[in-house]
């Protein structure tokens, strides 16, 4: 029984190590933080209250690491710990640095802004300095490897994984990660798995830094110091003229603008329809190519769509047939807002490793929409060509990929997925 929160990150470490070694933790029922750890029962299993405690059934154990290495250690056929003595080195020494470089950094940055800690400005510069010195280096590691140590999961993916969660879900926006492009991949390639996201579910990426509490306080008036009377009048004049901005801010947090229109919602109307090509596509079951393609032809709009070839730019790191399904299907969802202006097809082509990425979309307007490169990170992994459509060729590559042709040029399909 594990005795911790439900969105608890340490917690996460041995449910999703569980998940992976097929052995049953369940968590405490009604834990609640602040006062279930306070309560002598409690104390008795981690004498400091820390969370979390697992309970077992030789006696109790603190540490979220040393959790998940017994919680691993429960399956002696796991592979969460490799399959030699360096890569199990490798992999302790992943942890460690999961632990001291990443975490450790991270919170220098992040507890301060929640209120767990002074914020001190020069103390934050010195923590963020060296929480990008220690990304740097996981991402160049990462550059090319999938996956910390070998070629599979392990017990320090997992780790880094719930380690890099909460940077990525309360404070680093995709402008601060965009630096880091393999670490990007990485983490949304793991908690993507399917063993992963069944404890973390959905992960959505911070969309702001949170302002310190300090911050906070001062957008409060403050009263005026008493002085000396021939002080008292300047002060006044201060007062009044720093007050109108004060309530200025304000006003506007309370009462924020409304959101502009999508550019593309402004492009003068088209004749193509996108929700009656998805309709045409879905719905085709027989003879594709006379009623689906050649629908898809008398359909397209040159002036009001788009159409365009990508590659994945890192097709030698695709040496794990589920990795990569799961890398696309994970670009996928994250295309989620273009849905109202966008038709995909993937294909993972290839009967053996390393797997090639090729893509095909549609989109509204004569570009790739602006938001799209710079809200999906997944964007700037492929290399994009704009189709032709003069040239028969590119045309028929256009069709073979919206059919899933196989084999599609030279090689056959590991799978192909649809954004629709």
């Amino acid at each position: 029984i594990l005795h911790a929160g439900k969105q608890n990150k340490n917690g996460y470490k041995a449910l999703i190590a569980a998940e992976y070694v097929g052995v049953k933790v369940e968590l405490a029922e009604n834990f609640e933080m602040g006062v279930s750890n306070k309560t002598p029962e409690f104390l008795k299993m981690n004498p400091i209250g820390k969370v979390p405690v697992l309970e077992t059934p030789e006696g109790p154990i603190f540490e979220s690491n040393a959790i998940a290495r017994y919680v691993t250690r429960l399956n002696a056929d796991s592979s969460l710990f490799g399959s030699s003595l360096i890569e199990y080195g490798h992999i302790e020494q992943w942890i460690d640095f999961a632990a001291m470089e990443i975490d450790a950094n991270l919170a220098r940055w992040l507890y301060p802004r929640l209120g767990y800690g002074v914020f001190l400005p020069p103390a934050e510069e010195a923590g963020i300095a060296a929480f990008k010195r220690s990304l740097g280096a996981l991402n160049t590691h990462l550059a090319s490897n999938t996956y910390l140590v070998g070629h599979a999961v392990t017990l320090a993916d997992i780790i880094m994984t719930c380690n890099l969660y909460m940077g990525f879900s309360r404070i680093m926006t995709k402008s601060f990660t965009s630096e880091f492009p393999h670490v990007e991949r990485y983490f949304w390639t793991m908690v993507n798995q399917p063993k992963v996201s069944k404890i973390l579910g959905e992960v959505k990426q911070a969309d702001a830094v949170p302002s310190p509490p300090s911050a906070k306080k001062s957008s409060q008036p403050k009263e005026a110091a008493k002085g000396k009377p021939k002080d008292e009048p300047k002060k006044e004049t201060k007062k009044e003229a720093v007050k109108p901005k004060v309530e200025a801010v304000e006003e506007e947090e309370e009462a924020p603008k409304p959101k502009p229109k999508n550019p593309l919602d402004l492009l003068p109307p088209s004749k193509m329809v996108l929700d009656d090509w998805k309709r045409l596509y879905s719905n085709t079951k027989t003879n594709f190519r006379e009623v689906a393609i050649k629908g898809f032809w008398d359909m397209y709009d040159p002036e009001g769509y788009s159409l365009w070839f990508c590659d994945y730019k890192y097709n030698d790191e695709n040496t794990v047939s589920f990795v990569t399904l799961n890398k696309v299907g994970g670009f996928l969802q994250r295309m989620d807002l273009a849905r109202k202006y966008a038709f995909g097809k993937m294909l993972v082509i290839g009967s053996e490793a390393p797997y090639k990425v090729k893509g095909l979309w549609l989109f509204r307007g004569p570009e790739i929409p602006q938001f799209i490169m710079d809200e999906c990170y997944d964007m700037e992994l492929y290399d994009w060509t704009k189709v032709d459509i003069s040239d028969e060729a590119q045309k028929e590559r256009v069709n073979q990929m919206i059919e899933d042709a196989e084999p599609f040029e030279g090689e056959g399909l590991l799978d192909a997925k649809c954004f629709k």
